[in-house]
């Protein structure tokens, strides 16, 4: 038998994925302890994440108990994790995907076509932002930040008329009941690593690696590889309004994404790329020819690479 800490964000959404790794871990005859922490990303709610340093906010602290000791894994939501892990880090497990769908969150409206002109929607996302307005282009669409539970009272509140949040969340604690509609990804493709949670170790915690190895789920990692290889090379981060999504049937992969311009001057570029993968190399591979192919759109639609990593953009 092993002894374990993992560290979490104390967030009620992120102490249930560090409890269900947690049950797992002991159920397979290991010691598993929580070590729940408040990062910086938790404590800044009044500014986007792009202005004071992206997702990176969310998983630092808890990179400083792994490399301290403190702990000796962490569990992420994968779309979290940024595409580059700091030296000395690595991604040892990628569990099974829950629902990678986006939810329509609303007190009196059934969906998004059944809101008003004009009506508050409310996200935190900038990719759900250039979608939606695609979709609904005279809504007012303002920023939501913090945990699951203060973006529900908010909408409870009043400030909102619907919020989007990410389904796998609500339907991990049990909220499903506040689901009015699901987007299907035809209509709005989810970020990258939706509804993923990944597992994150030193380099050198060989035993620990070695005891996550059988929470790995090999298709939701082929697929998640080739949707973090989009990002990666669009310099995905929080200041972009990208969308990539990835299926596997078989041993054929299928990779869809967007990119949007969140000045509205652009159309939304899309892109969608199909072929047979073997390991998370070729799914990476095919991830990068989706980028390559999104890049091109964006030229052509007059657009320029330095567009997109244009920094007064609001934060994921």
């Amino acid at each position: 038998m092993s002894k374990f800490t993992i560290a979490t964000r104390e967030s009620r959404l992120a102490m249930w994925q560090a409890e269900h790794v947690q049950a797992i871990l002991t159920n397979m005859g290991h010691s598993v302890s929580i070590l729940g922490m408040t990062t910086l990303g938790d404590q800044i709610q009044d500014r986007a994440l792009s202005q004071v340093g992206g997702k990176g906010l969310f998983t630092k602290e808890l990179e400083v108990a792994l490399e301290d000791g403190s702990a000796d894994l962490a569990v992420h939501s994968l779309k979290d994790v940024p595409m580059e892990l700091p030296e000395g880090f690595n991604l040892a497990c990628v569990m099974e995907r829950e629902d990678p769908r986006d939810a329509f969150v609303s007190p009196h409206y059934a969906n998004l076509v059944a809101l008003p002109l004009g009506a508050v929607l409310g996200t935190s996302s900038l990719r759900r932002t250039v979608l939606l307005r695609a979709l609904r282009p005279d809504l007012k669409i303002i920023p939501l930040r913090g945990n699951l539970d203060t973006r529900l009272r908010k909408l409870d509140e009043g400030q909102y008329d619907a919020i989007v949040l990410a389904a796998a969340g609500l339907k991990r604690l049990k909220l499903e009941a506040r689901i009015r509609d699901i987007f299907e990804p035809e209509v709005m493709l989810p970020a990258a690593g939706q509804g993923a949670l990944g597992i994150e170790v030193r380099n050198d915690g060989a035993e620990v690696t070695a005891a996550v190895t059988p929470l790995i789920h090999e298709p939701t990692w082929l697929a998640v590889a080739a949707e973090r290889a989009v990002s990666r090379a669009m310099g995905g981060s929080c200041s972009m309004p990208l969308a990539a999504y990835a299926t596997l049937q078989g041993e054929v992969l299928t990779i869809n994404a967007a990119w949007g311009d969140i000045h509205a001057k652009l159309p939304l570029v899309r892109a969608c790329e199909t072929g047979p993968v073997s390991d998370q190399a070729s799914a990476a591979a095919l991830g990068l020819r989706v980028a390559e192919a999104l890049m091109a759109g964006v030229l052509a639609q007059g657009g320029s690479l330095e567009h997109l990593d244009k920094a007064d953009l609001l934060g994921l």
